[in-house]
């Protein structure tokens, strides 16, 4: 038996990089999963790669309340419950430091990185108590420690660690596991396309490991906290970061 036979999740930026490397995870384990992104070429490709209906592409903007209930009403009429969401869904924002940081940019990398994750519980939660099941945060190193000119990814991210802590008390007699996972930096497109060969390889020399992440290395964890053999961890932080924190 596979690790999440009969099992329903929900992972919002899945088209690509973590996200798509934790759908496949999911679905090779026995998920059957509704892959939410902006990206509707790329969403599309994900939902085609399953000729089984396992995954479901929905077009959604994290930030926004409505589609974070419309991901949820998907999974139910699609596939008749929720056990599992992975808010995953983030950006990496402007480069600026705090007195120089446009306000634009710090409100839409809240609104995605931290609002979009309340939002996804707010919705998810009452769905997964009525079955029991795991919600897992993308938060990151940068939950953890300071980044200089990344103010809002750092604010907001520290927020989904703090969110998620607070969650799982809540309902940590509900049946329901709540838990942040933090990589460090992973070799993704929002890495690789933002950054030139030069800055990659410094911030490969900052890992222990002496190299960058890889999505399917991130997948592996988000599966375990998924799936029943993590059944006493809640309100956690994982980092999967290559040794990054250690120093």
């Amino acid at each position: 038996m596979n690790e999440l036979d009969n099992k329903v999740a929900i992972v919002t930026g899945g088209a690509s990089g973590i996200g798509k490397a934790i759908v496949q995870a999911f679905v090779k384990a026995g998920a059957k999963v509704i892959a939410a992104d902006l990206n509707e070429k790329l969403g599309n490709e994900i939902a085609a790669s399953d000729p089984n209906g396992n995954i479901i592409f929905v077009k959604a903007d994290a930030a926004s309340p409505e589609d974070n209930k419309k991901l949820v009403d998907a999974a139910i009429e699609n596939f008749g419950a929720l056990h599992i969401a992975v808010n995953n869904a983030g950006i990496g924002g402007a480069s600026a430091i705090v007195g120089e940081y446009p306000l634009e940019a710090w409100n839409k990398v809240i609104d995605i990185n931290l609002n979009g994750v309340f939002y996804g519980m707010h919705y998810q939660l009452p769905e997964i108590e009525k079955v029991g099941g795991s919600i897992i945060n993308m938060a990151s190193i940068l939950g953890q420690v300071g980044f200089a000119q990344s103010s809002a990814y750092v604010a907001a991210k520290h927020g989904v660690v703090g969110l998620t802590k607070a969650a799982a008390w809540e309902y940590g007699t509900k049946g329901v596991r709540i838990n942040a996972i933090g990589p460090g930096f992973i070799s993704t497109p929002l890495v690789d396309n933002a950054l030139d060969k030069q800055t990659l390889d410094y911030l490969a020399t900052q890992h222990a490991m002496q190299r960058l992440g890889k999505p399917e290395e991130v997948a592996e964890l988000t599966l375990w906290l998924a799936s029943d053999k993590s059944s006493f961890v809640t309100g956690s932080y994982y980092p999967v970061d290559g040794g990054y924190l250690a120093k």
